[in-house]
């Protein structure tokens, strides 16, 4: 994920001189593969959250900031909401680029 949605988020944040259309293609993939394997399972390793749930969350949650959409994986979408409704999750602070910029 580092190198799809964390590397688009990296060229609106900090100006990265990445090829962007290559970062979101790589970063649509990833994507896909994560939906797809939400499609068996609540969570990424399981049904109980994971280390690797707590590692990709915030790659994939702060996607939309490097003008990856996130509409077109409901799975992922619905991911993201059970790692939030954690007890004791602290979220990371939106910054407003990309998709969420004013």
């Amino acid at each position: 994920l580092a190198g799809g949605p964390a590397s688009a988020r990296l060229v609106t944040l900090f100006g990265a001189p990445l090829d962007v259309d290559a970062t979101l293609a790589r970063a649509h993939a990833l994507l896909g593969v994560m939906e797809g394997e939400l499609t068996h399972r609540e969570f990424l390793a399981g049904s109980a959250p994971t280390i690797a749930d707590v590692a990709c969350y915030a790659y994939v949650a702060h996607a939309p900031e490097g003008n990856v959409s996130l509409a077109d994986y409901p799975r992922i979408r619905a991911w993201l909401t059970r790692i939030e409704n954690l007890p004791r999750f602290v979220p990371m602070e939106s910054s407003p680029v990309g998709l969420l910029a004013a």
